[in-house]
């Protein structure tokens, strides 16, 4: 029997959590080194809402959404860890988020959907923005 996924939105990580989402990060490339704690916790306190997987109390994944807290938002760092993949963590997490967006009045919600994960986001409801491009200012890093 495959154990139970829940899911857990976060305001601020205490240490020994906070290792566990970095080590998210760190795993997709998301993570500068020398950045701690203290800037987890900065990047939790500045979204609208930062959710985690869990499987059997650890960590397996996360998602966040960033918001004008008034009418639109943008989903943000959707992972989970390769041994959970395609336990249905990922789904999950989108959904929580979703669902607290549309609650907290927020109609307009997006992503970029990076690394060929457009047909998972597509499964999920979401369809290509027409007459837009992505674009990222110049030595940026994604």
């Amino acid at each position: 029997m495959v154990a139970r996924i829940t899911y857990r939105f976060v305001a601020k990580a205490a240490p020994a959590e906070a290792e566990k989402i970095i080590t998210l990060y760190k795993a997709h490339g998301w993570w500068t080194r020398g950045d701690g704690p203290a800037a987890l916790n900065r990047l939790i306190r500045g979204s609208h809402c930062f959710v985690v997987a869990q499987c059997s109390g650890a960590i397996i994944g996360m998602a966040r959404a960033i918001s004008d807290r008034a009418g639109d938002a943008y989903i943000q760092d959707v992972a989970v860890l390769p041994g959970h993949r395609g336990d249905g963590a990922g789904k999950g997490l989108v959904a929580a988020v979703c669902r607290r967006l549309k609650r907290d009045g927020v109609a307009w919600i997006a992503l970029i959907a990076q690394d060929n994960s457009e047909k998972f986001y597509r499964k999920l409801g979401f369809t290509t923005l027409r007459r837009a491009a992505p674009m990222l200012i110049k030595g940026a890093r994604v």
